[in-house]
């Protein structure tokens, strides 16, 4: 029986330690190696100072784990991952990891360094017993183009180092606006991160995305149009599969809505036309006293500093449109903040293709290692790195939508956009795949199936067609028969991901995927639809 991509990547590990067991670093090397292939798909969290790298994760999280002020902790890399009972463990640069306190404060996970500056730590490593986690583990990281070079560069260290490929298999890089030093970071990881296999690895989030409108209730349609004006930038479309526009904020609010929060939002709806109007015109003037509503100041004041304006503005709204209770308030927020599109669009293009991704990283870090440390009979371990960037097809469609996005195909501009649907640029589920929705049955998939086989394989036997041409039309047939491939196999289709020749993830995360995909729902989606409720209106604030 063939073995999978995952399988060979692990015996290609096996046979590195047999040649290194008298090195001890390179052995600690592959000891890391051989664990990132087992565990779940590493996403970064990357930004500019202040562009909402903590609050995002908290939204994704459901909980306040992340700190989100400007402590010591927000310097230093942090990692979240799985785990039954909570654990958080300090790895100083040197000497021994220790254990840190568990403590919150006002329902915040409080990460306190004691005397240890931040300086002196090279990363943060939390466990939390979250379902989401299992399939993901999630990493903050701190500010990058921060007034404190040390702080900046340990985000660059960790993304983007100069010796060795990144410690993350995909990015999601948020931005207020698109900067030079945007593209430039983004540039730096796709560089550093993707390797030999040059893939793009990346979603761009214009976060903070209800200050965009000025926190008005039509905000996030105002991002929306910003965010698909970013895409067609010919710079960033190369280094990012998508822009989604998030309120981070309110995401990170409504995920964890209080009852008492609730009730105050129900008041404010209650208060008539002129007086919500008068209150709510801006932020300041919503937390001045004043004998327009029973709200007391600082009860105002926390719900402003919770939900900003724009969250303040929408809730009242929701609740006037028929909102009963806060459970349905929460599920109608986050839906409006953008959670949802990004936590879709994650699963669509980063996890269904996660074996691929660590795969890729973990033979870009064994090829360094080998041309670091050569020594007799690492040439059969070279060849084999090589052999599965050859034959893996996942990785080869990795490597083809790299290709599309940055230089563009051998190929007519109907044909190239074609293409890169078929090799899963708008998500590797076979519906997609073939360009239908969603609903599409069975039979409508086989028969465009049918059609678009026909297309490229004429297209790639054509005697005029040049030897690029050929070769990208080859990927683009093997993504079809793989197509085909699921439609046989008896699946519903719909909900189907395509899974390349290379194999499943095996091992222990194989399972942990299987769970979150079966049994749990992914993070940020727990108990929440996918569609988005007509709210938008702004006389719905009258």
């Amino acid at each position: 029986m063939r073995l999978s991509t995952h399988d060979d990547a692990s015996a290609l590990i096996r046979a590195a330690s047999e040649l290194y067991l008298d090195d001890p670093v390179a052995m600690t090397v592959l000891s890391d190696l051989d664990r990132r292939l087992r565990e779940p798909l590493r996403l970064a969290l990357a930004g500019m100072v202040k562009a909402g790298k903590s609050t995002l994760l908290n939204a994704m999280l459901g909980e306040q784990l992340a700190p989100t002020d400007a402590g010591e902790c927000t310097r230093v890399v942090t990692w979240y991952r799985y785990s039954a009972t909570p654990t958080v463990t300090m790895h100083p640069h040197d000497g021994a990891p220790r254990r840190m306190p568990i403590r919150r404060d006002d329902g915040r996970l409080v990460l306190d360094l004691g005397e240890v500056p931040a300086e002196d730590v090279a990363w943060i490593d939390v466990g939390w017993p979250v379902t989401g986690l299992r399939s993901m583990i999630l990493i903050d990281t701190p500010g990058i183009a921060s007034l404190s070079r040390d702080v900046s560069a340990r985000s660059t260290d960790f993304l983007v180092p100069d010796t060795e490929p990144s410690s993350a298999d995909a990015i999601v890089y948020l931005m207020r606006h698109m900067h030079a030093s945007d593209l430039k970071f983004l540039e730096s990881f796709r560089d550093t991160a993707a390797g030999a296999s040059q893939t793009v690895n990346a979603v761009a989030v214009l976060s903070r995305a209800d200050e965009i409108g000025s926190g008005r209730i039509d905000s996030l349609l105002s991002a929306g149009k910003v965010a698909r004006r970013y895409e067609k930038d010919g710079d960033l479309a190369s280094l990012s599969l998508g822009v989604v526009p998030v309120a981070g904020l309110l995401a990170e609010s409504a995920r964890t809505l209080r009852e008492d929060e609730y009730a105050s939002f129900l008041t404010l709806a209650n208060l008539e036309r002129a007086s919500r109007e008068r209150l709510m015109v801006s932020a300041d003037r919503f937390i001045r006293p004043t004998e327009l509503t029973t709200l007391s100041v600082d009860v105002r004041r926390d719900l402003l500093g919770r939900f900003g304006i724009f969250g303040v503005r929408l809730a009242t709204a929701l609740i006037r449109g028929g909102v009963a209770d806060s459970t349905q308030l929460s599920e109608q927020l986050v839906q409006q903040s953008g959670l949802n599109e990004l936590q879709q669009f994650i699963r669509e293009q980063f996890r269904t293709r996660g074996d691929a991704l660590k795969v890729r990283g973990v033979l870009d870090a064994l090829e360094a290692l080998l041309r670091d440390r050569p020594r007799p009979g690492t040439d059969e371990i070279r060849g084999g790195v090589e052999r599965i960037y050859a034959t893996a097809h996942t990785l080869r469609e990795l490597s083809l939508l790299s290709r599309a996005r940055a230089a563009g195909l051998p190929l007519s501009r109907s044909d190239a956009k074609d293409a890169e649907q078929i090799i899963g640029g708008d998500g590797t589920a076979a519906h997609a795949r073939l360009g239908l929705p969603e609903t599409a049955t069975p039979q409508e998939m086989r028969d465009r199936l049918d059609e678009k086989l026909v297309y490229w394989r004429t297209l790639s036997q054509s005697p005029l067609a040049e030897r690029a041409t050929v070769e990208a039309t080859r990927v683009v047939i093997r993504s079809l028969e793989e197509v085909a491939s699921v439609l046989a196999s008896g699946v519903a289709a719909r909900a189907a991901d395509v899974v390349a020749s290379s194999g499943p993830v095996q091992g222990a995360s194989e399972g942990a995927e299987e769970q979150s995909d079966e049994g749990e729902p992914p993070l940020g989606e727990q108990n929440l639809t996918h569609e988005r409720p007509v709210v938008a209106h702004r006389d719905d604030l009258q």
